[in-house]
């Protein structure tokens, strides 16, 4: 078997016929959002993110509005967890809150909540649990909730995964 190289012989060329493309306008950064007061804790495994209390959210998504980035992820870091992850989808929990901060303060940025319940939850599993089985259907009036509280919600499933949604 013979592998030519010719589509790779100078910049121009790898520049011509390359098949992917990373543009600021498609790239969606990941925020965490912590309970608390003064906060900004690395995540070690993702060197450059923090966790943020709410009071210093804006500093970052401040200098991602600079970098030009349009979307942001949010997954929330609750104080106290539960069997049914009820931190998720509580009027007063954290992703609510900082979703209406955010929204607030920066009405055109595209916010994407993480919608699954292993971070609100005792056990740590995606959903409802009994006798050590996850209750799939159980769970989808919970995930229905999250994010939005009791206020009115703009959800929009992306590409069907049920873990994340978009608030308009």
């Amino acid at each position: 078997m013979e592998r030519t190289r010719r589509l790779r012989t100078s910049n121009y060329m790898r520049d011509m016929v390359r098949e992917n493309h990373v543009r600021i306008d498609e790239l969606i950064y990941p925020i965490f959002v912590t309970e608390g007061e003064n906060i900004k804790h690395p995540v070690e495994s993702m060197p450059g993110i923090y966790q943020y209390s709410l009071d210093r959210l804006s500093e970052e998504i401040n200098r991602i509005k600079e970098a030009g980035i349009k979307a942001i992820l949010i997954f929330g870091i609750p104080d106290h967890k539960d069997e049914v992850g009820s931190g998720a989808y509580a009027e007063d929990g954290i992703v609510p809150k900082a979703i209406r901060q955010i929204k607030k303060e920066y009405e055109e940025l595209l916010i994407i909540a993480d919608v699954c319940l292993c971070e609100y939850t005792s056990h740590g599993h995606c959903g409802l649990v009994k006798d050590g089985v996850i209750l799939n259907d159980e769970t989808l009036p919970l995930l229905a909730n999250f994010s939005g509280g009791k206020q009115p919600r703009k959800f929009c499933p992306v590409a069907g995964n049920v873990h994340v949604y978009v608030i308009k």
